[in-house]
């Protein structure tokens, strides 16, 4: 559990904090992904007037992994918004989940985003807020956690990054769809 407070906001007035989550751009296929891509694009252009902070909670991607040189293709729109927001000056915090724990600093250099691993705590206002994906947390699910060290250990990040991305996304995508099929998410 978070035990500090990692930052402590004022809220100004008119202003609210938004959440969104598990959005797995990419999946099924294309078409779906698409979408829903377009419509979360036209909340967060909803949104934007009353936005004092944005945080994507995990699963933002079905998949994502960051090659020294390449990205998954496609989710342009929602890259473009968040360029929007950044240049804007809202703050958007961005978590891994269990379907895209595998970013690194992309999205950092490009947007300014910060990316959070672990469960942070911010205080906005008088809330005190602890955020993060939640998977892996709490008791049980020793076979997921088991695998998520694994994902998460260097040498194994170093040995898939060599394969080529169209290799190495193809054969994630797979691994998500048959996890999706086994678990019902």
């Amino acid at each position: 559990m978070v035990a500090k407070v990692d930052a402590e906001f004022v809220l100004p007035e008119g202003k609210s904090v938004f959440f969104a989550s598990d959005l797995h751009l990419g999946a099924p296929n294309g078409q779906a992904s698409a979408e829903r891509e377009r419509a979360f694009v036209a909340w967060m252009d909803a949104i934007k007037p009353r936005a004092a902070a944005l945080y994507l909670v995990g699963d933002v991607f079905d998949f994502w992994f960051e090659y020294r040189h390449a990205i998954p293709k496609g989710f342009a729109r929602l890259q473009g918004r968040l360029a929007d927001w950044s240049d804007s000056g809202i703050p958007i915090y961005m978590f891994t989940g269990n379907h895209d724990l595998w970013m690194r600093d992309y999205f950092v250099q490009e947007f300014g985003i910060q990316v959070f691993h672990e469960p942070i705590r911010h205080v906005w206002g008088e809330k005190h807020l602890v955020i993060g994906h939640g998977d892996g947390l709490g008791p049980g699910d020793t076979g997921y956690k088991l695998l998520k060290r694994v994902f998460t250990f260097k040498p194994f990040q170093t040995l898939f990054r060599w394969l080529h991305p169209d290799l190495g996304i193809g054969l994630a995508s797979w691994l998500s769809r048959g996890s999706r099929a086994r678990t019902g998410h």
